[in-house]
């Protein structure tokens, strides 16, 4: 087989509906939206969110709580196993980007304590679980807050 033998499977090609294109296509004057109304104007149709008339639900439902989301602080995660498996003596930000480990750092590096360590390891990081801090420093390693 050729490259130009090649044809697209028998009935997987249409060819586009041209409607408003006169009276002898089939779909020309009205192109098939029946005579007025809301669904035969531009643009027609509601959005998902529209009830009939009836109020949303999106209003109807009580708005309560606080959100802070503009000044969230997002972190990129490194568990304790992660660290194990590395075999690194020294753990910072700037290491673990250069060999693609972390890929965006966001709003700091954060530490946390899933998985056993084996090793003394000092780790250099933004934040760090209250489980972390304790697994590193029982395995002899140290903690610094950056």
């Amino acid at each position: 087989m050729k490259i130009h033998e090649l044809k697209p499977a028998e009935g997987s090609k249409q060819s586009p509906r041209r409607v408003g294109r006169g009276l002898g296509s089939g779909l020309g004057r009205t192109c098939g939206k029946g005579h007025k109304g809301q669904k035969a104007r531009a643009g027609s149709g509601k959005g998902p969110a529209f009830e009939g008339g009836q109020t949303p639900l999106a209003r109807r439902l009580p708005k309560r709580g606080f959100t802070n989301a503009p000044f969230k602080k997002e972190f990129a995660i490194l568990n304790l196993s992660d660290i194990e498996r590395l075999g690194v003596d020294v753990i910072d930000p700037e290491m673990l980007i250069a060999n693609n480990i972390v890929k965006n750092l966001k709003d700091g590096l954060k530490i946390l304590g899933t998985g056993e360590l084996k090793r003394a390891v000092k780790v250099q990081a933004h934040a760090f679980s209250a489980a972390a801090k304790e697994k590193i420093t029982a395995a002899g390693g140290t903690v610094e807050e950056l």
